[in-house]
């Protein structure tokens, strides 16, 4: 015969170590998860901030190329532009984007040996940038 008092003690005992080892199992999943959370963005920020870095010298250096071939020429580049960007600044001979990241906002420049005006676009997603040679300028327009 089943004695009901231990069998009791013993379903007790199962229950205090249950919730004993889902206590530990909690304690270290949440350290581990907001890790991985830190380390994801972090990585998500650098891959956009080395992405505006390309563009911005890929821009520059076809702005070069397109005022040193003369007034008639233009060239269109494509581009995918990052998650983040919030302004792009372009005057005189520099072209600068700014962009949000974890630990704030972060300027992006780059210089061209030529003065430079016009508007890029700063939406998520692909752009195509047409650069085209004008008198003592380039200008730069998106779409």
């Amino acid at each position: 015969m089943i004695d009901m008092r231990r069998f009791k003690k013993t379903k007790a005992q199962l229950s205090m170590e249950y919730m004993t080892i889902m206590g530990f199992v909690i304690l270290i999943t949440i350290p581990l998860t907001l890790i991985y959370y830190h380390y994801s963005n972090t990585t998500a920020d650098e891959i956009s901030m080395n992405q505006l870095m390309q563009i911005t010298r890929k821009i520059a250096d076809s702005a070069d190329s397109v005022y040193y071939l003369g007034k008639p020429s233009e060239i269109t580049v494509k581009i995918f532009m990052p998650h983040g960007v919030q302004s792009v600044n372009i005057t005189h001979n520099e072209i600068s984007f700014t962009i949000m990241t974890v630990s704030g906002l972060s300027d992006i420049v780059a210089s061209t040996n030529v003065n430079v005006s016009g508007t890029i676009p700063i939406s998520r997603g692909i752009h195509f940038i047409n650069l085209k040679a004008e008198d003592y300028y380039v200008n730069i327009s998106g779409s």
